[in-house]
């Protein structure tokens, strides 16, 4: 029975799925943490996620044999920066999507493109913020210049991975349409805007290769064993085809942060950098509203009242709808989208009667809300349906998210039975480069899946 592996590589843990090539169905799992970050500052050793990769990875593969894996692909969370040396060793900690130190970089780079924020939505799709990884480029060479000047390759959390599997230098269009400098439209490197940061550097030494959707990136050996890895992608990409999304639907990802979004057939520039105009994982094209704040905002709160997650659950569905005029402004760690690098969170609406109820209704209408200001933006850029909205991510599992989300939305809340939507989609792109199928068509083959 040949069998494919996808690995979920995230902020916060490793998470591998190993599934049957034909069927999908799952046969076995691992996972591992990787080291806790708090920003404005988020960085971690890219050490520690190849860590974290052999201790899932040993996992997983005490329940089969890795001789049976025919194909293995990583998703990674999108837009960090790993500097490397030739040799592919970090020379600095990877800066995190939500490490906020890079917001005068990405204020900085938009006075430098004629046209501003409108120029850069229009040269690569999307509006720079301090997530970006071309804003992280940009602090890196303002603050370190002596690790600037040893820096030889760049490259993505994902695309780290891959390298440490294949030593092959390479890249996935939907991972790469999140750093600011390659273009959705023109499918290519814009090297124009990494000039703006260094016009010495030698950028087209430095960066990796783009593969075809469903292209090989190379071979892992293990034990003598010959895995075919593929070409990776983003974790947003690979939550929409482990879904099998398609152009209309759309997905709400609550996790550490919250994500809004859809695939379109033709690619999207919004000038107010609201929406990101990304690309996919299988030729199309991914609008992206993004939210700092998802259901780290819902756990920080239950933490504040002793309770977990089951019993915050409980207090939100008890509270009522509008929480009896009590408000949760939910950026606890600056907020990206509206972009506030340098806000934090609020409590209003407070009076003698609150209860620990009218909180926890709150703070989830709070996350929400934001959420659907992120769907309303994705509006006015895409095609979407209005009557049902997917949930995925660890919020997809609370009561209280689907029940408010549906009654804020006005809409269907359809849900997976799969809890690691990132590593399903990671699976199927490893089967689709195996057999060199759209992984469209693995999806719909697989059907509906139970775990």
């Amino acid at each position: 029975m040949p069998l494919v592996a996808g690995v979920d590589s995230s902020t916060q843990s490793t998470k591998i799925q190993i599934r049957d090539l034909d069927t999908g169905s799952l046969v076995a799992t691992g996972r591992a943490p990787h080291p806790i970050v708090t920003p404005p500052i988020s960085q971690q050793d890219p050490a520690a996620w190849w860590s974290a990769f052999e201790s899932a990875w040993a996992q997983a593969t005490s329940e089969v044999s890795p001789r049976d894996i025919a194909a293995i692909s990583i998703a990674g969370q999108q837009h960090g920066m790993v500097p490397c040396n030739g040799a592919g060793v970090p020379i600095h900690p990877a800066v995190l999507w939500n490490d906020t130190t890079a917001a005068p970089d990405a204020e900085w780079l938009l006075q430098q493109l004629p046209g501003g924020a409108a120029g850069w939505a229009n040269a690569c799709g999307s509006v720079p913020v301090a997530a970006f990884t071309i804003s992280k480029l940009s602090w890196l060479h303002r603050t370190e210049p002596e690790v600037w000047g040893r820096m030889e390759r760049i490259c993505l959390p994902h695309d780290w991975l891959t390298h440490r599997l294949t030593g092959e230098w390479v890249t996935d269009r939907g991972d790469v349409s999140g750093t600011g400098y390659w273009s959705p439209t023109s499918e290519s490197y814009r090297w124009d805007l990494l000039d703006i940061i260094d016009s010495n550097a030698n950028w087209a030494d430095m960066l990796p290769r783009v593969l075809d959707p469903v292209e090989p990136a190379g071979v892992w050996e293990i034990d003598g064993h010959a895995i075919s890895v593929g070409p990776g992608t983003g974790d947003n990409m690979a939550a929409a085809v482990g879904v099998g999304i398609l152009p209309g639907d759309v997905v709400i990802s609550v996790g550490t942060s919250g994500t809004i979004f859809t695939v379109a057939d033709t690619p999207t520039a919004d000038p107010s950098g609201a929406v990101a105009g990304f690309a996919d994982a299988n030729g199309r094209f991914l609008p992206l509203v993004c939210t700092l704040n998802a259901a780290k905002v819902t756990d920080a709160v239950a933490r504040l009242m002793g309770v977990d997650a089951t019993e915050f659950d409980q207090l939100a569905l008890t509270g009522p709808a509008g929480a009896g005029g009590v408000g949760v402004v939910p950026y606890f760690d600056g907020e990206r989208t509206p972009n506030l690098p340098d806000a934090t969170g609020s409590i209003t609406g407070l009076r003698s009667d609150v209860s620990r109820e009218h909180v926890a209704r709150a703070t989830v209408e709070g996350v929400v809300g934001g959420l659907l200001a992120g769907r309303e933006a994705l509006a006015a850029h895409a095609r979407i349906d209005t009557d049902r909205v997917w949930l995925v991510g660890g919020g997809a599992r609370s009561v209280a998210y689907r029940t408010v989300l549906g009654d804020m939305a006005q809409a269907d809340v359809m849900t997976s039975p799969v809890d690691e939507i990132v590593a399903l989609g990671a699976c199927v792109q490893a089967a689709a480069t195996f057999t060199r199928t759209d992984p469209d068509d693995v999806r719909a083959a697989w059907g509906s899946l139970k775990a």
